[in-house]
């Protein structure tokens, strides 16, 4: 049986969603973050780096959540979360699963840092500038479409929602309806009500 080894409010439960959907069992091993937000000690006996979310399958010890993703979804899968490989809607959707970690990250994990502060954006005014640019590539995106990809929820999806809902977190979809509106279909998803369930959210509440 595969084991999720998941901190709370952390990226490990877009793994947690993804196995929910696709039924298989695995075990949660759950960690309570530090009184200063930090991953505990335990989870560095689990993986050097001591990073959530690790997944342990037989002999098989992976992190970064895409490749997590990618790997659950290629040898416990049945296809349904990727375009059919090798056409051009593939690779679309690999670019797609790396960029929310690559690409969106830096800026709106500066945002989320400014909230922290009590600020309502960036000191740095280029960082602005890249979010602003970030959120409006994304809301073109969903122009017309449902998910990502169209009309059907892929992995990049999946991927996508830990900084949609940080994004949330930072009240950066306050004038960004349509990406408002992609959050909460992506909160009304099976797994990913079953996955925060056991888990619990994503995010923690401020205050």
């Amino acid at each position: 049986m595969m084991k999720l080894h998941c901190l709370a409010y952390s990226r490990a439960i877009r793994v947690a969603w993804l196995l929910e959907d696709l039924g298989q069992d695995y075990e949660l091993i759950f960690y309570d973050r530090t009184p200063q937000f930090l991953a505990p000690e335990a989870l560095k006996k689990v993986h050097p780096l001591g990073k959530s979310p690790t997944l342990e399958d037989g002999t098989l010890m992976l992190t970064e959540s895409a490749t997590i993703l990618r790997y659950v979804h290629e040898t416990h899968g049945d296809g349904r979360f990727t375009p059919k490989p090798g056409t051009d809607d593939y690779w679309d959707h690999e670019s797609w699963l790396d960029y929310p970690e690559s690409s969106a990250a830096p800026s709106i994990l500066a945002a989320v840092l400014a909230k922290v502060a009590g600020k309502d954006r960036p000191d740095d005014p280029r960082m602005q500038r890249e979010l602003e640019t970030h959120l409006s590539y994304i809301e073109k995106r969903l122009s017309g479409r449902q998910f990502l990809m169209g009309d059907t929820l892929t992995l990049a999806d999946i991927q996508m929602s830990y900084m949609i809902a940080l994004c949330d977190l930072a009240g950066l979809l306050r004038d960004r309806p349509a990406i408002a509106a992609y959050w909460q279909r992506l909160q009304d998803q099976p797994g990913f009500k079953a996955a925060t369930d056991k888990a619990g959210p994503m995010t923690p509440p401020f205050g």
